[in-house]
């Protein structure tokens, strides 16, 4: 069995050249660890880095292990990548993407039912952007698609897992009755695809 710094040595490789997160279960796997024993090398790692204040930082996203820019670094990397084309959702798309992420696993005559709008455009663009996903069928009539938000969803807004979604009482009030201002701060929220 390999030691400790071997298979930390081997997560660091393994997550630079994967790109995408590392899932733990394959890490362990190629490591010949068991899992439990690979979450604790990904989460010692994570810590080194966020300690000794390096440009890269070990982001955990849904049982999963990334490396990402240090988020103190992000005006060098924004005038670095400048002019980077950033694709924004519009209005629509934030509010169907909301439902989803609130109400996953949902149908789109739910989506609908809460918007009071068809969201069948809508949807197409929030799956081709990789933010949401078919995840099966309901057992209502109709057998109607289920769809959930994805890893990417995650990786793009940085949440760890869903767990940290804003708490919000009411999806049908906020999508239904948004605040002016509010309507403002959401046109300014984009994410980058390039």
């Amino acid at each position: 069995m390999p030691d400790r710094k071997t298979v930390k040595s081997a997560f660091e490789s393994m997550m630079f050249v994967w790109g995408e997160p590392l899932d733990v279960k394959a890490a362990a796997e190629v490591a010949g660890v068991d899992r439990k024993e690979a979450y604790a090398y990904f989460k010692e790692l994570q810590s080194e880095y966020e300690e000794a204040g390096r440009g890269l930082v070990i982001r955990e996203i849904d049982g999963a292990f990334q490396f990402v820019t240090n988020p103190e670094n992000f005006e060098y990397v924004r005038r670095f990548c400048t002019p980077v084309r950033e694709k924004r959702l519009s209005q629509a798309a934030l509010e169907v993407l909301a439902i989803i992420a609130y109400r996953q696993p949902v149908t789109k005559g739910e989506i609908d039912a809460i918007r009071g709008v068809k969201c069948e455009r809508v949807l197409e663009g929030l799956i081709k952007k990789g933010l949401v996903e078919e995840t099966g069928r309901s057992n209502a009539v109709g057998r109607p698609l289920l769809y959930a938000t994805t890893r990417a969803f995650l990786q793009h807004f940085s949440f760890e897992s869903l767990r940290e979604l804003p708490e919000i009482e009411d999806i049908e009030g906020a999508v239904l009755a948004p605040d002016e201002n509010d309507a403002d701060e959401m046109e300014q929220i984009s994410i980058d695809f390039c």
